[in-house]
Order: structure tokens, then sequence, then C-alpha cells
């Protein structure tokens, strides 16, 4: 149960029930407490955007969001103490939590595919799937409505919305060049921006269910079924690692190219990042009761919020093991021979030397020795780097 006694059970639908515990709750935290620092930046710059609110009130016109709420209303579930009583005990518990005020409507909408969201401008509704419900068990499935909880708070429904519009808009006009540039361009940074509200929201998940083997569970499923007896959460994360040291400046590209059609963070670096904040001093911080307060809210600085976020960007870059990461980190650092690892990093060159590359070998070691404080990688093997981790 949680600190104010409301029970905490499960019930129908094969959800087995599960021991009444203490959770905390967090009186009036904001949901800076929680946000990733690009997320928190943007977020911080529109609140204070003169006049915001009242474009947004002009778009919501063009936005087919009744139309959204009529379509849930009609043809899903409405989920409340007569339907799917154990999901509305989570979501109002959620709500209390987290201390927001009003509980939000949620529906099931029947949909195979494993999927959640928090969408609206007026007010956010939401949304989880028949997929989801069935795949999760009690506290995993806590740690989702109380992710989509966290995205209400921070006021992330009303971004999504704008970004479904968007993407559907950018398919109608696609026939037109110029219009459907401009159009995908926003798509574009509205989905790496959605991407970093993924990880703020796993991080408010956590906050409400306060059990991170159940959230690292709940992401697991997501990527493998319902199969845990054959799933490991130490090899798993081993995945994330493999994926982000592994391979070459080809891989790095690959990476990026796959990225950016996503809204959400693949499942392996979503665990690998939840893992490392669970971790952290600002956490345990938290949950020893200091956090920014919603009341503080309006103090808050965007040149603060943006410095923050670039000092967030240099430390993902500074100790990233991604091949192209660690190159951007050598240009910044002022490293040498930085064409010939760019070139090795792509696999060399097909027949032969670079006659670059034998001059500055020609200047480095004249007798075809490498001088003791050489740091070059060996040809045949990828450039490391020389830089030492950060224990963060």
């Amino acid at each position: 149960m949680s600190d104010n006694g409301h029970q905490q059970s499960g019930q129908g639908n094969g959800h087995e029930n599960v021991p009444s515990r203490q959770r905390r709750r967090f009186e009036g935290i904001s949901s800076r407490t929680y946000e990733h620092p690009a997320d928190r930046s943007a977020l911080v710059a529109l609140r204070k955007l003169s006049g915001f609110d009242t474009v947004f009130k002009a778009l919501s016109g063009l936005l087919p969001e009744r139309s959204l709420r009529l379509l849930f209303l009609s043809d899903s579930v409405r989920v409340s103490d007569a339907q799917f009583a154990h999901l509305n005990t989570m979501l109002r518990d959620a709500c209390y939590i987290l201390d927001l005020e009003k509980v939000p409507p949620m529906y099931v909408a029947q949909d195979p595919q494993p999927n959640a969201m928090c969408i609206g401008l007026d007010e956010p509704i939401i949304v989880v799937t028949t997929g989801l419900v069935e795949l999760l068990d009690e506290e995993e499935m806590r740690a989702v409505v109380g992710h989509e909880v966290g995205h209400a708070l921070s006021g992330h429904a009303v971004y999504r919305t704008i970004l479904l519009f968007l993407t559907n808009l950018a398919l109608r006009v696609a026939w037109i060049p110029l219009g459907n540039i401009a159009i995908m361009a926003i798509v574009t940074a509205l989905r790496e921006w959605f991407r970093k509200s993924e990880l703020s929201a796993d991080r408010a998940g956590l906050l409400v269910g306060q059990d991170l083997k159940a959230s690292m569970r709940g992401l697991m499923k997501l990527a493998g079924g319902n199969h845990l007896h054959e799933m490991n959460v130490d090899a798993f994360l081993e995945q994330a690692e493999e994926y982000e040291a592994g391979g070459d400046l080809r891989d790095s590209v690959l990476k990026i190219l796959n990225t950016l059609p996503r809204t959400h963070p693949f499942t392996t670096v979503r665990a690998a990042e939840l893992k490392k904040w669970a971790e952290s001093r600002d956490y345990q911080r938290i949950m020893d009761g200091h956090y920014p307060r919603r009341s503080e809210d309006g103090d808050t600085s965007v040149s603060d919020s943006f410095r923050q976020s670039a000092a967030s960007y240099a430390t993902d870059v500074k100790n990233s093991k991604d091949p192209l990461m660690k190159l951007v980190s050598d240009i910044a650092g002022g490293a040498g021979d930085l064409g010939g690892r760019v070139r090795r990093g792509f696999g060399g060159f097909a027949g032969g030397t670079p006659k670059d590359q034998t001059a500055s070998k020609d200047r480095t070691a004249p007798n075809d020795e490498t001088a003791p404080n050489d740091h070059t990688a060996p040809k045949d093997q990828p450039p490391r780097d020389s830089t030492p981790e950060d224990d963060d």
C-alpha cells in the first residue's frame, strides 16, 4: 500500500495479488525531478515562451483531439471501478504518489501489440493496449501506469499529440518536396526530444512502482515477450553495452539512421539508462524526500536548463564507448591523426596505405618502430580512447 493506506492488490484477468507494501509519496513534486536534462530544457523553454498557450489553443482547432476522444470512448473500454478495476487502482495510486490532482481518463484498446500512450491538448488521456495488459504482471504494469502519469505531469501529452498530427501531415504532403522536407525537419526534432521524454517517463514509472526489478522485467518483456524464464537481466544489459561499444564508425552511422524514425529509444538502451539513474545519488536524494517542488517551477531559469542539457550531452559524449562519439570526444580534445582514425573506423581503403598516413608514420617513427609515447592504434585494430571514464 502507499503511505496513505491505499490498498495495492491485483484482481481478475490473471493478475496475481502482490503483498501490500509501503510506497513513498512525493507531495508537490515537480516534473523537473525526474526529467532528462534535454527533455527538461525544452519544456522549460516552451513554458516560458510568451503566447505559447494561445498558440496551442488556436492549434487545437486543427488537431483531431475531439475525434480521438470520441474514438476511444466509442471503441475502447474506459478504466473505472467497474471495468479493469485493478488498473483503476494503479492509476489512482500513481496520481497520488506523484501528486497529480486530476486523474486522467484511461482506456484499454484492443490491440495485440503491447503499447501505451498519453495524448491530448486540453487534458491528457492514457491508452494501454490489451497486448500490454496481457503481457505484464501487477508490478510491471504499475511501472507502466506510472510512466504514463509521468508523461501527464510533465505535459508531454501536448507535444505527443502534435507529433502524431505532424507525422500524419507529412505523409499527406509527401508529394510536395519542400513542404514535406520542412515538416519532416520539425518531426525529426520532435522525435529526438520525445526519445528523451521517454527516458524521463521511465524514471517516473520507477518513482511510482519503486521496484527496479519490475521496471527491468517490463522492458525485457517488451523486447522478448512473455518468456522471463528464458531471459536474464544481466545478459540483457550486456546487450546494451555491446550495442553502444561494438563495431566501427559505419555501425555508428547505422545506429543514427536506425534511431531517427523512432519515437522511443531502443529497449536495451532504456533499461541501461534506467538502471544507471536508479543507482545515482539523484535518485537516492529523491527517495529521501529531497526534490524540486512544483511551487518553484516559475523560478526556473531557461539558461540554466539549457546549460544542464548541454552538460548532459557533453558528459554522454565523453563517457560514450560508441566509436563515433569517441572520435567526437577526441576532436574536442585536440587528438592527433584524426584523419587516420576516421579511415580506420570506416574499414580503411583498399589497395595500400594512403599517402598522408605514410607521411605521418614517417614523421613519428622513421625506423618503422612505434615511438614510446605514440598512442596510435595498430592498423588492424580499432582505436582505443585514452580518456579515462568517469565513475558516474
